[in-house]
């Protein structure tokens, strides 16, 4: 018997009823930094950190190709911002204009659907988020940023044991993927995503294990919200 796979749709709505749930249990409290933005080198185990972040901090956990999908429809922007308050609403429309000021950027129709699904996400907070410049969106008080980086080496022998072909087979893919990630943060952000000055936290994975990285960040920002 097949398993149905959830449309995205449902899953936006699961994600929805769980924040509507979480607001109506929590006080309001001191606030904190409470979202982790994860950019990766392709092959760095970004994504397996991001997972590990996720379980143990009972984060919600948004990849990138999950929030691809939610930017390119309107539908879903308007859901999500239907989730915020009017002054949530009027603080994630400051932060966006704060952010095309600074970077001059002349968003299109998918950046501006992309900018208010991510702000929408760091307004609710609890969250890892994957790719897509996050980064970018939320403000440095807002969030920790992560970049995750390994030898080219060491990415291609993980690339190649998780797919199962030889490192040669999956170089072309692995430099690929980087100059296209390189490419969007350019072309949507004006920006470099290989500048450390765009991280508070640099891992190297080739030096951490992914458990001992999971306890650098949650250890950052265990600091961060004791500053």
């Amino acid at each position: 018997m097949k398993t149905k796979t959830r449309s995205t749709e449902q899953i936006i709505e699961e994600q929805v009823r769980r924040w509507q749930i979480i607001q109506k249990k929590e006080k309001k409290e001191k606030e904190h930094i409470s979202v982790i933005t994860i950019s990766r080198e392709p092959g760095s185990g970004g994504n397996i950190l991001a997972k590990r972040l996720s379980d143990q901090l009972d984060f919600d956990l948004f990849y990138q190709e999950f929030i691809h999908d939610m930017a390119e429809s309107a539908q879903v922007s308007v859901r999500l911002l239907e989730t915020l308050d009017e002054k949530g609403v009027s603080v994630l429309e400051e932060w966006i204009s704060s952010l095309v000021d600074k970077h001059h950027l002349w968003p299109d129709r998918y950046l501006q659907h992309l900018m208010k699904i991510i702000g929408t996400i760091g307004k609710h907070g609890r969250a890892v988020i994957v790719g897509r410049g996050a980064n970018f969106v939320l403000p440095p008080d807002k969030r920790l940023s992560i970049r995750v980086i390994a030898p080219l080496e060491t990415r291609l022998k993980n690339v190649s044991q998780a797919y199962d072909v030889s490192v040669d087979d999956v170089k072309h893919r692995v430099l690929k993927t980087e100059s296209d990630r390189k490419a969007f943060i350019k072309k949507y952000f004006n920006d470099d995503i290989t500048n450390p000055l765009n991280y508070d936290l640099i891992i190297n994975t080739g030096i951490l294990s992914i458990d001992d990285a999971a306890n650098a960040v949650k250890g950052a920002m265990s600091e961060l919200n004791r500053a």
